[in-house]
């Protein structure tokens, strides 16, 4: 009597199947990357400067004067130079080391092998990284060493660096003064002045990092997309003091340009 009790009937248990709904489960979308997957993560950074790119690549590959400008760069020495390039006839940086840092007692030394386009190009590698500039282009560079011979492919904090510096120059053609809008380029395309014709230059910025320890990369997550930035800042500020120095008119700063920050396995 107890047990019937206790047990429901057949007919109300059919009516609460029947009363169950079933309850879609909830999509989850990830905003951020995760930074304990496999792979490098990707930042990006662009600058569109008033300036010819010959004088933002002598900038950039100067490097052995990063020490003067770069933010945290404790030093850097130029450890190798290549061939001479068939076309300009000189010599670039083929492998550098850096030591970047708060302190003695927080700093850290990387060995980087670099890679010039002159004029167009400049990429440093470290760790695992492999270039991703057409050999044709880098043939005044030597081969690089296997694993055995070759500081530059020893691990550290970074497994995988990759710093890639592209320019691509086009001449601007200033508004006249009679313009609707002299200011602003874009709305003026069709009218042109009797001002000469500027250089211009578009400058992007690619760095591909992996940290050895993924919990550095996690530590890392909210300050790395700033990473782009800052360094294409001092290196508009470089070319505005290299300009200023030899006389060419000064700081005449920045005209514009997009500031991408991306971040991806």
């Amino acid at each position: 009597m107890a047990t019937k009790c206790l047990a429901p009937s057949s007919r109300s248990l059919t009516h609460s199947v029947r009363n169950i709904r079933r309850i879609p489960q909830e999509q989850r979308r990830t905003f951020l990357p995760n930074p304990f997957g496999s792979g490098p993560q990707t930042l990006t950074a662009s600058r569109t400067l008033d300036y010819s790119h010959e004088t933002i690549f002598d900038v950039i590959s100067d490097v052995s004067s990063y020490s003067t400008f770069i933010p945290y760069c404790q030093s850097s020495t130029v450890t190798k130079s290549s061939k001479p390039d068939p076309e300009t006839k000189k010599s670039y940086p083929e492998e550098a080391s850096l030591t970047i840092g708060f302190d003695s007692a927080v700093a850290e030394k990387f060995h980087s092998r670099i890679y010039t386009i002159p004029g167009t190009s400049i990429e440093a590698l470290s760790g695992a990284a492999e270039s991703s500039l057409p050999a044709s282009k880098t043939s005044h560079h030597n081969p690089r060493p296997d694993i055995t011979s070759d500081p530059t492919r020893s691990k550290s904090v970074l497994t995988h660096l990759s710093t890639l510096w592209t320019l691509k120059p086009f001449r601007y053609k200033p508004p006249p003064e009679s313009a609707k809008e002299p200011g602003t380029q874009h709305m003026n395309h069709k009218e042109t002045s009797d001002l000469p014709g500027q250089d211009r230059t578009d400058v992007s910025l690619k760095i591909e990092y992996q940290f050895a320890n993924p919990v550095y990369g996690a530590m890392s997550a909210a300050a790395a997309p700033k990473v782009a930035e800052k360094m294409i800042e001092a290196f508009e500020r470089r070319v505005k003091e290299v300009v200023a120095s030899r006389g060419g008119g000064g700081e005449r700063g920045k005209v514009g340009g997009s500031n991408s920050v991306a971040e991806s396995r």
